[in-house]
């Protein structure tokens, strides 16, 4: 499955070497066109596809996961898209590469691009303060929205407080406000110069676009990113509890036991409140449309001109951080790829592309127990394999290369794993 524009808007380009995608701007009057990367049109090598199934199973395995979509598209080379496993341990559905799920942190992407179009025409400023747009939050007067964007708000995060109650009562409705409360009790740390996880950041941003727009969430990212992209399967739900999309796949988690959790026995959490996530993790997507936005934004295709650059100015992710591990914009800077990765209740999804080639790699798990860091781990060990995938005949494979390997991000699954080990036959 290549990793192109809806086919209404296909267009041939002198040799094929690029496809166009008109977008609809925000007037009829207004349009611009965003390049995509040519797609070779062939499945990657079959002892490349074996390594990425072999990686998958693997985090499967380790995470207590029935099932996995991923998708990579190598544009010099070809794609690998597709569904593994089955929907639960007593629902035995084969996974599809069709089924729809929810996306997780992806999402802050997808806010950050709403403050940035909303910026350029000027109904926010970037620098604005966080109280002018929302109430309850004076003691964050010097707190900017771009610093709720960038992760530089000093502002904790509420999922470690709320997790539990998510779990137990998936069909409850938050209000992003009270959601928020749970990070912003906590301490504030350094703003504006550091990077601090912070879903609470992202709730209170998406209340403030809200407010400065007189729209909602969900019709703001249709307006300004899932409509221009042509991005069907991808939306912010009503925040009444329901399941992500038409086909979904199932969502599960595990029970805690002594030492690690029960992977005997998942516990199904795919009908559940978007409002758990809103602007933070909210939205539901594809695999397809997961890994086309994934590529436009990394290339800023939604923003002719790209100024001020969304991804200018990154941070380290902590003080122990590799170099090449940043954050800003609502996302991860990863050697040359850029992204994001996270957990919902249900999922772990992760979605990464490079911005000069459109090598992107996308992958959910339908696991929640083990937390964000797996996807992100599965991302780049899928990203190393597909980093070395040959060019296709007529096709030169261009400069590319990341700052990790393939076996060092498989170990880090393996050391993740969560699934008790069964006590020994007496």
């Amino acid at each position: 499955m290549p990793l192109l524009p809806p086919r209404r808007w296909r267009a041939a380009v002198a040799g094929a070497a690029a496809l166009v995608l008109v977008l609809t701007g925000c007037s009829p009057e207004e349009s611009f066109s965003y390049t995509a990367p040519a797609q070779v049109e062939q499945a990657l090598p079959d002892d490349m596809t074996a390594q990425l199934q072999e990686a998958v199973e693997n985090a499967m395995a380790k995470t207590g996961a029935t099932g996995a979509i991923a998708g990579v598209w190598v544009p010099w080379s070809g794609t690998w898209v597709t569904g593994l496993g089955t929907q639960s341990v007593e629902d035995q559905t084969e996974v599809t590469a069709e089924m729809s799920f929810r996306v997780g942190d992806v999402t802050r992407i997808m806010t950050c691009e709403v403050l940035y179009a909303l910026a350029d025409e000027g109904t926010v400023e970037l620098d604005g303060a966080v109280p002018d747009y929302v109430s309850g939050v004076a003691k964050m007067k010097d707190i900017t929205l771009l610093d709720l964007c960038n992760g530089t708000s000093g502002a904790g995060s509420s999922e470690a407080a709320v997790r539990g109650m998510w779990e137990n009562t998936p069909e409850r409705v938050w209000a992003p406000l009270e959601l928020a409360s749970f990070g912003l009790g906590q301490q504030s740390g350094e703003s504006h110069t550091t990077y601090r996880d912070s879903d609470a950041g992202y709730l209170l941003l998406g209340l403030a676009l809200e407010r400065a727009s007189g729209m909602t969430a969900s019709a703001l990212i249709e307006k300004y990113v899932t409509g221009p992209l042509e991005l069907e399967n991808t939306s912010l739900p009503a925040p009444e509890a329901g399941v992500p999309g038409a086909d979904p796949l199932t969502g599960n988690r595990l029970n805690a036991i002594e030492g690690g959790f029960d992977c005997t026995a998942p516990v199904d959490i795919t009908t559940l409140s978007s409002s758990t996530g809103y602007t933070d993790s909210g939205v539901v997507s594809t695999i397809d449309d997961l890994g086309r936005f994934a590529q436009a934004a990394a290339r800023q295709g939604l923003r002719e001109g790209a100024d001020p650059d969304q991804f200018e100015n990154p941070l380290p992710t902590s003080a122990e951080a590799a170099s090449w591990y940043q954050a800003t914009g609502g996302a991860y800077l990863v050697g040359p790829l850029i992204g994001q990765h996270g957990w919902t209740p249900g999922y772990t999804t992760a979605a990464y592309s490079d911005p000069t080639t459109g090598f992107t790699v996308a992958v959910v798990l339908n696991n929640s127990s083990a937390g964000a860091d797996v996807g992100a781990y599965l991302a780049w060990e899928l990203a190393a394999i597909a980093s070395k995938a040959p060019a296709a005949k007529g096709q030169t494979a261009p400069e590319f290369g990341l700052p990790f390997t393939a076996e060092q991000y498989h170990e880090n699954i393996s050391n993740l794993a969560v699934c008790a080990t069964p006590p020994p036959a007496e």
